[in-house]
């Protein structure tokens, strides 16, 4: 995502905001908002590891359980 700093600025001037406010104002998204944005890479990296977290969880589930069935069937016969 990009910002047309200079439309912004051009246009603040215009509703009579001074210049040097009006570049700061305009620059400051920019430099201050935009780095902490979440992409959508960002997004489909997070999701991408939670899925791999989640299947890593069920195989330990489904394992436990599996071991745990097991020796209650020996226990029992």
């Amino acid at each position: 995502m990009t910002i047309d700093t200079l439309a912004c600025s051009k246009a603040l001037e215009a509703a009579g905001v001074d210049r040097n406010a009006a570049e700061a104002q305009a620059e400051s998204p920019s430099k201050y908002v935009l780095p902490q944005l979440v992409t959508k890479t960002d997004l489909e990296t997070g999701l991408e590891r939670l899925e791999h977290r989640l299947t890593l969880r069920l195989i330990g589930v489904v394992g436990a359980f599996n071991a745990a069935l097991f020796a209650l069937l020996r226990f029992v016969h």
